[in-house]
């Protein structure tokens, strides 16, 4: 059994883009929600973050980017989370997420277990550090290494099930 998947990428002009784009923002919006009646459970599960990169690895860098910024956005005007203070550095996570999901899906042409581990790397990495640099603080900048492993874990593994699930569509 292969492990093909039907790529797009929408562009700007397709309504399928913002209908996707919209579709993943309800499930970046949901999916906080949940995390979030666990204590701490934004920084253990990284919510915000999972379904940026399923649009981004499969309906491309327009989708994924919309969905990027848009969730934590919406996020945080509706709930409160993420906090203003860390809303600059989550969008720039989260951008540099979807980047690296298309980038990876568009190299690999499939779903790739690879794939996926280098965007969760590559957002995670560069995100440590320009979070570093606005925050002048490392201990800070790791958080996500030293309490967000479970989510980093859920994006991969939940990431590589769910494309595959969708992988037709």
């Amino acid at each position: 059994m292969a492990n093909t998947i039907k790529l797009y990428s929408f562009s700007l002009s397709n309504l399928k883009t913002y209908i996707f784009a919209a579709l993943f923002v309800v499930g970046n919006l949901l999916f906080p929600q949940l995390a979030h009646l666990i204590p701490n459970g934004g920084l253990i599960f990284l919510p915000i973050y999972f379904f940026t990169l399923i649009a981004a690895y499969k309906y491309g860098i327009h989708v994924g980017l919309i969905t990027a910024i848009l969730s934590p956005l919406v996020n945080s005007l509706l709930f409160g989370m993420p906090v203003m203070s860390t809303l600059p550095i989550i969008l720039f996570k989260s951008v540099i997420l979807a980047i690296a999901a298309a980038m990876a899906a568009k190299h690999f042409g499939k779903i790739s277990f690879w794939g996926i581990l280098f965007s969760i790397v590559a957002y995670q990495f560069i995100g440590t550090g320009v979070e570093w640099l606005m925050t002048q603080n490392f201990v800070v900048a790791i958080q996500d290494f030293r309490i967000g492993l479970p989510g980093m874990v859920i994006q991969l593994v939940g990431g590589y099930f769910v494309l595959k699930a969708i992988a037709k569509i």
